[in-house]
This record gives C-alpha cells, structure tokens and sequence, in this order.
C-alpha cells in the first residue's frame, strides 16, 4: 500500500475542519439570495460594489426583477437628489441594459454618466470605461472604442492599451494575431494557466478568422487543456468570482473548438463541444444576454441540417433566441431558408432569403462607409503612434544638438581669449558648410534610391503576379484535359502534376503579398498549401490531424520552391496511401527550422501505414520520391526515410 504524502494529507485534514463552514456559508447565500442580499445592502455604494462583484448573479431572479429594483432606488435618490447615489445606480442600470443585450439604452445612460466622468471616483470612472468600451464594441463603433483606450490611458486608469481585438473586428486578423503574440506572450507567466488559456483561446479566434482552421483548432485545444489545469487545481484557492469567469471561459473554448469542427465540415465531432458549450453558458451566466451562446445555437442547428436531423434543427431554430449581430441574423435566416428548402417548402425559404436580401440592401451601403471610416481611424492610430515615436526621437536629438552647440559655445569663448580665434572660427564655418552640402547630397542621392526601389518592388511584384496567374492558367489548361481523359493512370498523372503546379503558384502568390520580396514567410505558406492540398482530397484529408512548427522561418524562393513541391509530395501522399481506412486518428507533424549561419533541417512523419517493405524496389520507379530525390540534391542534401518506427518519418538537413 502506498504512502499518502504529509502535505496532501494535511490538506485533506483542513478541508474536512472546514467543508462545514463553507457548506454552511453557501446554504445561507442560497437560501438568501443575491437578489435580496443586494436589496438588503444600506447604501448605494454598497449595492454598487455587491452588484459589480457578483458573478452569476440572475441566477435566481431575473435580470427584469433586478432593473426594476433599481430603477425605485434612482427614483427615490433623484427625489432626495442624492447625486453619488444617482450615479450609483444609474452605471448599475447600464450594466444591467448591457446583460440583456440592450446596447444602445445601455450606451444612452452611460453617455450620461459620462458628460459628468470628472466628478466621479476612480472606482465608479474606471467601471464606467470599461462598460463603455465592451458596448461600443458590441455596436462595431470600433473608433469610439479607440479613443475610449486613449483616455483610460491619459488619465491613468490602465498603464498600456491595445487594439488587438478592433484589428481583427475590422478584418485585420493576421496582424492583430501577429501584434498580440508579440506583445502579449511575454505578459504570461508559465504557471499563470488562466492566462496561458486566455491567451491561447485570442491566437485560436485570430486564426479561425483567419481562415486557418486545423491551426486554429490546435491552439483551442491548447487552451482548453490550460483551463481545465486551473480548474482542476485544488490547492490554489479561488474567489468564486474566479471560479465562475473560468468556466464561462472554458464554455467558450468549449463553442469555438465546435465551430472550427463546423468549418472543417466534422459535423459529429462538433456536437458534444457545441452542446456542453450551450449548457454551460446557461448555468455560469444565467440571465445575461451572450452572443457566444447565440453562434453556438447556429452552429449546432447547422450541424443538424448537414445530419438531416431536421426535428433537433428545428428546435434551436425555433428557441425564442433572437441574434443582435447583423451576421447572426442574416445567418440564422440562411438555416431557416435551408431548412425549408431540405423538407420541400420552397415559399418559406424563399421568403427567407428576400428577406437577407432586403437587410443586406438596407445595411450595405451605410455599413461600408462606417467601416472604412473606421479602418481610417486605426491607420491614423497606427500614424499617430508612429509620429509620437518620432517626436520622442527628435526631443532627444533635440537635447543632444543642444548640447553640442553649448559645448561649441564654449570652446568659442575660449578661442577669442586666444590670438587663431578668427581662423578657428573660419574652419568651423568652413565644416558646417561643407557639412551641410554634403547632407544634401546624401539626402539627393538616397531619394533617388528610394524611388529605384519603389520602383523595383511594383516590377518584382507585378512579375511574379504574372508567373502566379500563367501557372494558375497551366492548372486550369490541365483540369480542362483531366476532364477529356479517360485513362485512370493520365488523370492521376494529370491531378498530380496540377497540384505541384499550384505548389509552384502559391509561391509567387506569397512573394508579392509579402512586403519583403526576397523570401517567404515558410508557416502560412504551408498551411495555405495543407488547405490546397485537402480541397483535393477532401474525403480523407479533413480527419487527419496536422501540426506545422514552422514558426518565424522565411526561405527565399530558390529554396522555397523546392520545399513546396517536397511538401506537396509528401502531404499528397499521406492523404492518398497513410490513411487508407480514414481513421480519425491520423496525425501528420511537419517540423522547419532555419537559424542564421547555420544548418536548417526539416522533418515530415506521420501515424499511418508506413512504407511497403520493397520501398526501395520502388524508389526507381515512383515517379514522387525520384522527384523528391532530385529536389533535396537541389537543396544540396540528402532525403532520409525512416521505415523502423510507426508511420512513416522524412528528414534532412540543408544550407
């Protein structure tokens, strides 16, 4: 029998001395209420206080019972013109339009709070902020929300901003995942797991909108791992404010891991995270309105459409839900529309559709000229910090140049004390002149340079446009002979030499979407290309699981193109020969390292069949490994083939 460690057993002791306490102190909140404990506070600051640090809090009265308390409150504070009072429960009554989904009442009150913000305290201004700044982003005010950031900062209420979220809100997801990994990876501690799954979850949403879906769902997963550490964690102690913010988290992890199964057209594995996501969130946040549990509603009806389990799609189509978000009601329309056109009522569905029609007319236009105001209003944010940066940067030099000339200034004085005072005030003249000239040539010269490269990056750009469009033409010239082929060998000898022509493609693609023109950005490279790939072979490529840890490596394109066309191979095979039974247990890892002034190396393995024992035999003659074999020498190396071990393993070195 095993020993029980001291300290475990200690802890165990402590909980049995105190679980009665606790259990006791939870019967009295429960039998109490939060509703009537809140009634029963004495002041307003107190209910204000109680109000902002309740989690959960409409689990036993609605949030209906609660605005209707607190609207008698203000009443009678604006009788007595109990101006702290007033302000109390008006930004509680805010809060409360907000859980219901009100946004704009919501915002309405709290812009009259906010006429007033400098009187307030700093506790009451900073809630105030924070609830202003979530409603505008529930509006897609992205700019008001913006210059909200700036003034918590101006007035110290938060040492740091950041625009990470309004980026990706406006379509900018590569570029807020990119900032927010930059900045915020280093803010997270290792044992830090609430945020480890925080931070992991934003990189998943950036990914997801991205369109990087297997990447995106790896990163959930992640995510969801940390939660459940911090969760599961009994010795650190825990707020029940913590407690229940970790699992609406988790509720959401739980819904995105569902959708990304949704994009990726896995419509079975997607139900059990969507459903647990839909009953957690209406346990841990009870009677506030949530978009997250809006899109899971969709999502899971989705699901049941692509089933044909039309009686459960139904029933989440028909739950008295009502989305706010402009996409969540075109969406649900379209799963209406669906639905009836599946079960032959082509009226309703048509009635459906005119109506997305007549809300995307009515919004359209109003909507795009908001959003490109909006996206302006990030530039000029992005222009503005860098002209702050540059005005520091001239302060400094500003103070250097002064400076100089104090010390010029004195060495001046010294030198009219002394007979050569007018010949060494002559030679610095002389100096500054030539010095001068000598900055205007500089600066001639280096705009000319400029120019050139301008010049050559449209050129550069423009060419491998071109070589991307006459290779997508290439592509095309050979669907058009598949489809006149009736040989199996042609066409798969046709579809192949197609998809190495698109590895080819995308090349260039990136080159001339990236602004550094000399090399390729290797991680979205690859996952654009795993996406080609599987659009292919979408039967099996959809149920392997695939990891690219190709992070920060860039190639420039005579070592790229190789590398795509080895890749290609290699992914194309493990679709077509790995997995021949479509397990869902199928893992492909690709693995690219490339340091500075050393040796890369690269790694392709996957879980599945592994080679035949005669591979050698058939290297000869499979036309995959002879071109894979000449690629590598291209890259002066060597391919290795690990049969010994499960799967198959692909690796070598290059320079």
């Amino acid at each position: 029998m095993k020993k029980v460690p001291f300290k475990i057993l200690a802890y165990l002791i402590l909980c049995g001395l105190f679980a009665p306490a606790v259990l006791a102190q939870s019967d009295a909140v429960s039998v109490q209420g939060f509703f009537n404990m809140f009634k029963a506070s004495e002041s307003s600051e107190e209910r204000f206080v109680f109000f902002f640090n309740t989690p959960n809090r409409y689990n036993e009265n609605s949030a209906y019972d609660w605005l209707e308390a607190v609207n008698v409150y203000l009443n009678n504070s604006e009788k007595t013109k109990d101006s702290l009072a007033i302000t109390h429960y008006k930004l509680v009554q805010s809060q409360i339009h907000h859980d219901l989904g009100d946004y704009d009442k919501s915002l309405a009150i709290a812009k009259e709070l906010y006429a007033n913000e400098r009187s307030l305290g700093d506790d009451t201004r900073a809630t105030l902020f924070e609830l202003m700044d979530v409603t505008y982003s529930k509006l897609e005010l992205y700019a008001k929300q913006m210059e909200i950031r700036k003034e918590k900062r101006e007035l110290g209420l938060t040492e740091n901003i950041a625009f990470y979220d309004i980026y990706s809100n406006l379509g900018l997801h590569r570029d807020a995942m990119k900032d927010y990994f930059e900045n915020e990876k280093k803010n997270v501690s290792e044992k830090d797991y609430y945020g480890q799954a925080v931070f992991w979850n934003n990189v998943g949403t950036f990914l997801r909108l991205d369109k990087s879906y297997p990447t995106s769902l790896s990163n959930y997963k992640k995510a969801h791992g940390f939660i459940n550490v911090y969760l599961n964690d009994v010795i650190t102690e825990k707020s029940e404010k913590q407690e229940t913010e970790s699992k609406v988290l988790r509720a959401i992890i739980d819904g995105n891991i569902g959708k990304c199964h949704v994009l990726l057209k896995q419509y079975t594995e997607a139900l059990p995270y969507l459903e647990r996501s839909i009953d957690s969130i209406k346990v841990y946040n009870a009677g506030k309105y949530s978009t997250d549990l809006v899109e899971n509603k969709l999502e899971i009806a989705l699901c049941y459409l692509q089933l044909e389990d039309f009686e459960k799609a139904t029933d989440y189509l028909s739950d008295g839900t009502r989305p706010i978000k402009l996409e969540n009601v075109l969406k649900k329309n379209r799963l209406l529309a669906s639905y009836y056109d599946k079960t032959d009522n082509f009226a309703t569905a048509s009635e459906y559709y005119k109506r997305n029609m007549r809300i995307r007319d009515s919004v359209e236009e109003n909507k795009s000229d908001l959003w490109e105001k909006q996206l302006a209003a990030v530039v000029g944010e992005d222009k503005a910090n860098a002209q702050r940066m540059m005005e520091e940067q001239r302060a400094a030099l500003e103070k250097s140049r002064s400076d100089m000339i104090a010390k010029d200034e004195k060495i001046s004085l010294v030198f009219i004390s002394l007979i050569f005072t007018l010949l060494g005030f002559a030679g610095l003249v002389y100096a500054y002149l030539k010095s001068i000239k000598n900055q205007r040539l500089i600066a001639e010269q280096k705009h000319i340079i400029e120019n050139s490269l301008v010049e050559k990056d449209s050129l550069l750009k423009e060419i491998h446009h071109r070589v991307k469009n006459n290779l997508q033409m290439v592509s095309s010239l050979l669907s058009l002979q598949t489809k006149n082929t009736r040989s199996k060998a042609a066409i798969e000898a046709l579809e192949e030499g197609k998809s190495r022509v698109k590895a080819m493609a995308l090349i260039h693609q990136k080159l001339y979407q990236h602004d550094d023109l000399s090399v390729i950005e290797m991680q979205g490279y690859i996952e654009s290309l795993i996406n080609s790939v599987q659009s292919v072979y979408k039967k099996g490529g959809h149920n392997i699981n695939i990891t690219v840890d190709a992070e920060d490596v860039e190639l420039d394109i005579d070592r790229a193109i190789p590398f795509g066309l080895i890749l290609n191979e290699l992914v194309s095979n493990s679709f077509k020969y790995a997995f021949p039974k479509n397990e869902d247990n199928g893992k492909i890892y690709i693995h690219l390292r490339k340091i500075a002034n050393q040796d890369g190396f690269f790694e392709y393995t996957d879980n599945g069949v592994g080679l035949p024992e005669d591979t050698d035999q058939r290297t000869n003659a499979s036309m995959g490994i002879r071109l894979m074999n000449r690629l590598v020498n291209q890259l002066q190396s060597k391919l290795n083939i690990d049969k010994t071990s499960e799967g198959v393993r692909f690796w070598f070195n290059f320079k």
